[in-house]
Protein backbone atom coordinates (compact mmCIF):
# COMPACT_ATOMS: atom_id res chain seq x y z
CA UNK A 1 0.00 0.00 0.00
CA UNK A 2 1.35 3.44 -0.93
CA UNK A 3 1.67 5.83 1.98
CA UNK A 4 -0.34 9.01 1.40
CA UNK A 5 0.51 12.10 3.41
CA UNK A 6 -2.55 14.30 3.06
CA UNK A 7 -2.71 16.50 6.16
CA UNK A 8 -1.04 17.19 9.48
CA UNK A 9 -1.25 19.55 12.44
CA UNK A 10 0.67 20.31 15.63
CA UNK A 11 -0.91 20.43 19.05
CA UNK A 12 -0.43 20.37 22.80
CA UNK A 13 -1.50 17.37 24.86
CA UNK A 14 -3.94 18.59 27.50
CA UNK A 15 -4.55 15.31 29.32
CA UNK A 16 -7.04 12.44 29.43
CA UNK A 17 -10.69 12.05 30.33
CA UNK A 18 -13.63 9.90 29.29
CA UNK A 19 -16.75 10.53 27.25
CA UNK A 20 -19.84 8.45 26.56
CA UNK A 21 -20.75 7.22 23.09
CA UNK A 22 -24.25 6.80 21.65
CA UNK A 23 -24.53 3.41 23.41
CA UNK A 24 -23.66 5.02 26.78
CA UNK A 25 -20.31 3.22 26.92
CA UNK A 26 -17.39 5.06 28.49
CA UNK A 27 -14.61 5.83 26.00
CA UNK A 28 -11.17 6.90 27.30
CA UNK A 29 -9.88 9.84 25.26
CA UNK A 30 -6.80 12.05 25.07
CA UNK A 31 -7.45 15.77 24.60
CA UNK A 32 -5.23 17.69 22.18
CA UNK A 33 -5.30 21.44 21.66
CA UNK A 34 -4.58 21.27 17.92
CA UNK A 35 -3.56 24.47 16.17
CA UNK A 36 -4.14 26.93 14.82
CA UNK A 37 -0.91 26.40 12.87
CA UNK A 38 0.31 28.99 10.37
CA UNK A 39 1.95 28.13 7.04
CA UNK A 40 5.37 29.81 6.89
CA UNK A 41 6.85 28.30 3.74
CA UNK A 42 5.98 26.03 0.80
CA UNK A 43 8.37 23.60 -0.88
CA UNK A 44 7.56 22.01 -4.22
CA UNK A 45 8.93 19.15 -6.26
CA UNK A 46 10.03 21.45 -9.10
CA UNK A 47 12.18 23.74 -6.94
CA UNK A 48 13.13 21.76 -3.82
CA UNK A 49 12.86 18.11 -4.92
CA UNK A 50 9.90 17.30 -2.67
CA UNK A 51 6.52 18.63 -1.59
CA UNK A 52 6.19 20.04 1.92
CA UNK A 53 4.88 22.91 4.00
CA UNK A 54 6.63 24.55 6.93
CA UNK A 55 4.24 25.51 9.71
CA UNK A 56 4.54 27.35 13.01
CA UNK A 57 2.55 26.87 16.19
CA UNK A 58 2.11 28.57 19.57
CA UNK A 59 2.72 32.31 19.89
CA UNK A 60 6.09 33.52 21.13
CA UNK A 61 7.20 36.89 22.50
CA UNK A 62 9.18 38.88 19.95
CA UNK A 63 12.08 39.41 22.38
CA UNK A 64 12.65 35.62 22.39
CA UNK A 65 13.36 35.55 18.62
CA UNK A 66 16.75 36.24 17.01
CA UNK A 67 17.24 38.34 13.86
CA UNK A 68 17.27 35.49 11.29
CA UNK A 69 14.04 34.14 12.76
CA UNK A 70 12.47 37.60 12.77
CA UNK A 71 13.26 37.91 9.08
CA UNK A 72 11.71 34.52 8.37
CA UNK A 73 8.49 35.42 10.18
CA UNK A 74 8.41 38.88 8.60
CA UNK A 75 8.70 37.37 5.12
CA UNK A 76 5.62 35.24 5.83
CA UNK A 77 3.91 38.27 7.45
CA UNK A 78 3.13 36.40 10.68
CA UNK A 79 3.89 36.90 14.36
CA UNK A 80 6.72 34.88 16.00
CA UNK A 81 5.84 31.25 16.72
CA UNK A 82 7.51 28.86 19.14
CA UNK A 83 7.33 25.49 17.34
CA UNK A 84 8.30 25.15 13.67
CA UNK A 85 7.91 21.87 11.79
CA UNK A 86 7.95 20.72 8.20
CA UNK A 87 5.28 18.35 6.94
CA UNK A 88 5.81 16.39 3.74
CA UNK A 89 2.52 16.26 1.88
CA UNK A 90 1.52 14.78 -1.46
CA UNK A 91 -0.20 18.00 -2.52
CA UNK A 92 0.69 21.49 -1.30
CA UNK A 93 -1.23 23.50 -3.91
CA UNK A 94 -4.15 23.96 -1.51
CA UNK A 95 -1.98 25.79 1.03
CA UNK A 96 -0.89 29.43 0.97
CA UNK A 97 1.72 31.25 3.06
CA UNK A 98 0.04 32.82 6.07
CA UNK A 99 -2.89 30.39 5.94
CA UNK A 100 -4.06 28.93 9.24
CA UNK A 101 -4.51 25.18 9.68
CA UNK A 102 -7.11 24.40 12.32
CA UNK A 103 -8.51 21.37 14.11
CA UNK A 104 -11.40 21.07 11.67
CA UNK A 105 -9.15 19.45 9.04
CA UNK A 106 -9.93 16.23 10.95
CA UNK A 107 -13.36 14.81 11.67
CA UNK A 108 -14.87 12.19 13.97
CA UNK A 109 -14.23 8.59 12.96
CA UNK A 110 -11.04 9.41 11.06
CA UNK A 111 -7.91 7.26 11.57
CA UNK A 112 -4.76 9.16 12.59
CA UNK A 113 -1.13 8.67 13.60
CA UNK A 114 0.13 10.65 16.61
CA UNK A 115 3.82 11.44 17.18
CA UNK A 116 5.27 12.79 20.42
CA UNK A 117 8.16 12.48 22.88
CA UNK A 118 7.49 9.79 25.47
CA UNK A 119 7.79 10.48 29.19
CA UNK A 120 11.34 10.21 30.51
CA UNK A 121 11.67 7.62 33.27
CA UNK A 122 15.38 7.90 34.05
CA UNK A 123 17.68 4.91 34.57
CA UNK A 124 15.77 1.63 34.69
CA UNK A 125 16.60 -2.04 35.07
CA UNK A 126 15.93 -4.80 32.56
CA UNK A 127 12.64 -5.85 34.16
CA UNK A 128 11.09 -2.39 33.72
CA UNK A 129 12.93 -1.41 30.55
CA UNK A 130 12.62 -4.62 28.51
CA UNK A 131 9.84 -6.49 30.36
CA UNK A 132 12.23 -9.25 31.48
CA UNK A 133 10.87 -11.87 33.88
CA UNK A 134 12.34 -11.65 37.38
CA UNK A 135 13.74 -14.53 39.41
CA UNK A 136 12.17 -16.13 42.44
CA UNK A 137 11.65 -13.69 45.33
CA UNK A 138 12.44 -16.16 48.11
CA UNK A 139 15.38 -15.44 50.42
CA UNK A 140 17.38 -18.36 49.10
CA UNK A 141 17.12 -17.34 45.47
CA UNK A 142 19.86 -14.66 45.49
CA UNK A 143 18.65 -13.73 42.00
CA UNK A 144 15.73 -11.32 41.80
CA UNK A 145 16.00 -8.53 39.22
CA UNK A 146 19.60 -8.69 38.01
CA UNK A 147 20.49 -8.82 34.28
CA UNK A 148 22.06 -12.28 34.42
CA UNK A 149 24.84 -13.68 32.25
CA UNK A 150 25.93 -11.71 29.17
CA UNK A 151 27.00 -14.94 27.39
CA UNK A 152 30.13 -13.36 25.91
CA UNK A 153 33.02 -15.38 27.38
CA UNK A 154 34.76 -15.86 24.03
CA UNK A 155 35.08 -12.30 22.75
CA UNK A 156 35.24 -10.94 26.33
CA UNK A 157 33.07 -7.97 25.45
CA UNK A 158 29.42 -6.96 25.46
CA UNK A 159 27.79 -7.33 22.05
CA UNK A 160 26.28 -4.17 20.58
CA UNK A 161 22.49 -4.01 20.97
CA UNK A 162 22.40 -6.20 24.07
CA UNK A 163 19.31 -5.51 26.19
CA UNK A 164 20.66 -4.16 29.47
CA UNK A 165 19.67 -1.62 32.13
CA UNK A 166 19.82 1.99 30.95
CA UNK A 167 17.94 5.17 30.15
CA UNK A 168 14.22 4.66 29.59
CA UNK A 169 11.78 6.98 27.86
CA UNK A 170 12.29 10.45 26.42
CA UNK A 171 12.20 9.11 22.85
CA UNK A 172 10.26 10.03 19.73
CA UNK A 173 7.27 7.68 19.55
CA UNK A 174 4.54 7.31 16.94
CA UNK A 175 1.27 5.53 17.76
CA UNK A 176 -0.54 4.47 14.60
CA UNK A 177 -4.16 3.79 13.81
CA UNK A 178 -5.82 5.86 16.54
CA UNK A 179 -9.34 7.17 16.10
CA UNK A 180 -10.66 10.71 16.28
CA UNK A 181 -13.75 10.60 18.52
CA UNK A 182 -14.82 14.25 18.51
CA UNK A 183 -13.62 17.60 17.18
CA UNK A 184 -14.45 21.00 18.70
CA UNK A 185 -13.25 23.54 16.06
CA UNK A 186 -14.34 26.58 18.07
CA UNK A 187 -12.02 25.51 20.92
CA UNK A 188 -9.29 23.93 18.73
CA UNK A 189 -9.74 20.59 20.47
CA UNK A 190 -9.41 17.06 19.09
CA UNK A 191 -10.44 14.08 21.22
CA UNK A 192 -8.49 10.92 20.38
CA UNK A 193 -9.56 7.46 21.53
CA UNK A 194 -6.93 5.95 23.83
CA UNK A 195 -3.57 7.26 25.03
CA UNK A 196 -0.97 9.20 23.06
CA UNK A 197 2.75 9.61 23.80
CA UNK A 198 4.14 12.35 26.01
CA UNK A 199 3.33 14.22 29.21
CA UNK A 200 0.74 16.95 29.70
CA UNK A 201 1.64 20.13 27.78
CA UNK A 202 3.86 18.04 25.51
CA UNK A 203 4.03 18.80 21.79
CA UNK A 204 2.39 16.22 19.51
CA UNK A 205 1.94 15.93 15.75
CA UNK A 206 -1.27 14.50 14.31
CA UNK A 207 -1.26 13.10 10.77
CA UNK A 208 -3.70 11.11 8.71
CA UNK A 209 -3.02 7.40 9.23
CA UNK A 210 -0.77 5.93 6.55
CA UNK A 211 -2.17 2.45 7.21
CA UNK A 212 -5.85 3.28 7.06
Amino acid sequence: MTQQNKKAIMGIKIGMTQIFDKDDKAVPVSIVEAGPCTVLQKKKQETDGYNAIQVGFYNLKEKMVNKPQKGHFKKANVKPLRHIKEFRLDDVDNYEIGQEIKADIFEAGEAIDVTGTSKGKGFAGGVKRHNFARGAMGHGSKYHRRPGSLAAKGPARVFKGRKLPGRLGGERVTVQGLEVVRVYPERNLILVKGSIPGPKKGLVIIRNSVKA
